[in-house]
């Protein structure tokens, strides 16, 4: 069986409340926020599944782009999944950082799910349809 990870940095919650649904939707999956696991330890999944809030001018939150970091030479192969949350722009951060993915040769699951400022009931309900199809992938 595969095994999912789901690894999040979260500044006002609202990106760790996405993170709680997903594992909701994927049960069997592990979670971690991003400075309980390093790049090392996430090379013994086959399925990561990222979550970071925007920063600034629409970047990753400076945690997980040093995780994402590291990970990038490694993750060729993997499954991925991103999701996030943001307050203004049009999520170009994801969009991004989906490119990031693709480009080091993982396997980008579905779209990206991204949810503007603090997540309402039907946003969660689509982290945890997100996070069931992430895992099922």
């Amino acid at each position: 069986m595969a095994k999912t990870v789901i690894v999040y940095a979260s500044t006002t919650g609202n990106t760790e409340a996405m993170a709680n649904a997903i594992k909701e939707g994927c049960a069997d999956a592990d979670i971690f926020a991003v400075s309980e696991i390093s790049a090392e330890q996430l090379a013994g999944y086959d399925t990561l599944i990222l979550g970071s809030p925007a920063m600034g001018s629409e970047v990753l939150e400076d945690s997980m782009e040093s995780l994402f970091t590291e990970l990038e030479g490694s993750i060729a192969g993997k499954k991925v999944a991103l999701f996030g949350s943001y307050e203004w722009g049009d999520g170009q951060w994801i969009r991004d950082w989906a490119d990031r993915v693709t480009t080091a040769g993982a396997v980008l699951i579905g779209e990206p799910l991204k949810v503007q400022a603090t997540p309402d009931e039907q946003a969660l309900e689509l982290c945890r349809q997100f996070g069931n199809s992430a895992a099922s992938a």
